[in-house]
Formats: C-alpha cells, sequence, structure tokens
C-alpha cells in the first residue's frame, strides 16, 4: 500500500519516510513514529492500517540524522540493544535535532492530505508524539503509547498544544504505574488510559503483544483521530 519517499527538514537534511495513501481522498493525515527499530515491517504495517481507515499516513525515519535511515531491526535483545543505542544518539543531537524532521513529516501530511494532522508514536515514538504535541506546529491530536520517558518529571511539565490520548500498559516495566500516575495527575487536560497489559503490547510482532489492548486501544485511537482530524 505504501512506498517510501525523501522529506526535506528545514535546515535542508533530507531523510527518508514510508508514506501510504488512502484508498480514496484522505479525510485527514497521521504522522506514524517507530519505536526504537526503525521503520519496519511492524511500523510499516501501522501506517497501512490507517492508510486502510482513510488517512494518509506517513512513518519518517527517526534514526536518519545518525546515518542509520534505512535500519529495520527486529525484536530480538541484540535488536533492542543495537535500537536503543541508536535512540541515545538521536536524543544527545544537538537541539531541535530530530523533532525537525517531525516536523518536516508533520509539514508534508498536511501538504500531501489537503486536511488535518494527527501524529501516534509508540515506545519512543511516544516520547517523540508527546514533545510534537508540546512543542511543533500543524497537529491537530497526539496519541502516544507507552512513551518511554514521558511521565518522568520533566516531560510531564511540559503543556500540550493539542487534544493528546496517552496508552499505558499496568505490567510495563520501563514505565511503573505510579509515574503514569502521576502523569496523569500533572496533565488532566490529557486522556489518560491503562490497560492490562505489558509494554509493547500494540506490537504483534513482540512476546509482549497483548490483541484485546492493541484493540482496544486502536479503536479508542481512531474515534479520537476522528473528532480531532477527521
Amino acid at each position: 500500500m505504501g512506498s517510501f519517499t525523501t522529506l526535506t527538514a528545514a535546515d535542508g537534511f533530507a531523510f527518508p519516510a514510508y508514506v501510504a495513501q488512502p484508498a480514496g481522498a484522505p479525510k485527514g493525515a497521521i504522522v506514524v513514529v517507530q519505536e526504537i527499530f526503525g521503520v519496519n515491517a511492524h511500523i510499516r504495517a501501522v501506517a497501512d492500517g490507517y492508510a486502510a481507515a482513510g488517512y494518509l499516513a506517513v512513518a519518517p525515519a527517526t534514526f536518519a540524522r545518525i546515518g542509520k535511515g534505512d535500519v529495520q531491526l527486529g525484536y530480538a535483545e541484540a535488536d533492542m540493544n543495537e535500537g536503543f543505542g541508536y535512540k541515545t544518539a538521536v536524543e544527545a543531537l544537538p537541539a531541535p535535532g530530530v523533532m525537525a524532521d517531525l516536523q518536516a513529516a508533520i509539514d508534508h501530511a498536511a501538504k500531501t492530505s489537503g486536511g488535518k494532522v494527527g501524529i501516534v508514536g509508540y515506545c519512543w515514538g511516544g516520547l517523540l508524539t508527546w514533545r510534537a504535541a508540546c512543542t511543533l506546529s500543524g497537529l491537530s491530536a497526539a496519541a502516544p503509547y507507552y512513551g518511554g520517558g514521558m511521565t518522568a518529571p520533566a516531560e510531564a511539565a511540559r503543556q500540550p498544544k493539542v487534544p493528546v490520548l496517552a496508552h499505558f500498559g499496568d505490567q510495563d516495566g520501563w514505565i511503573p504505574l505510579d509515574t503514569v500516575q502521576a502523569f496523569e495527575k500533572a496533565q488532566p487536560g490529557v486522556q489518560v488510559k491503562v490497560y492490562a497489559a505489558n509494554h509493547g503490547f500494540n506490537c504483534d510482532h513482540r512476546a509482549s503483544y497483548n490483541a484485546e489492548a492493541a484493540k482496544l486501544a486502536l479503536e479508542r485511537t481512531l474515534a479520537f483521530f476522528a473528532q480531532h482530524v477527521g
């Protein structure tokens, strides 16, 4: 359903993004932000799913600024260690770093779809989605899934510019439930949904996949985007 294209950020940096087109005229666009495993088969399938739901979907390669724009990892321990290393390198870039690429993806999505733009992200992509909701322009809604680090005090202190629907698992060893509760208290305007699930519960390529939680979270996210994006 989709294919890779090249986008260009405001500073002239060019990077790949997977773009999936809906069958008809798009009712809006969704930027899909990868985990630490790259724009792999799972993330492309997620983008294809949003395209099937009627949205133009754009999944930028957020490792591109460290020369790893073509990374497509699996979910073994070695893959996780490799991806974590790339994520750490991207996080260490001078500001705005990868946020400039997310802004370019949002701008491309808006221009190409002719509609409003939402953003969804998973794990590290969930953190980037939260930051995008608070700092970038051109968005109408954001839906971070188990954003690693977004419940830390410094992140919870940010103020989103757009409606946010945040998904967490109550068995997530990376994001303790008490930090989710603290985030919810600090962000009364954010819809926080907690599932009886582990980290990565949306990914059917992982052992932590939880079909029931993934289905409910997607239903809620699609309804949320239907309300705020189109």
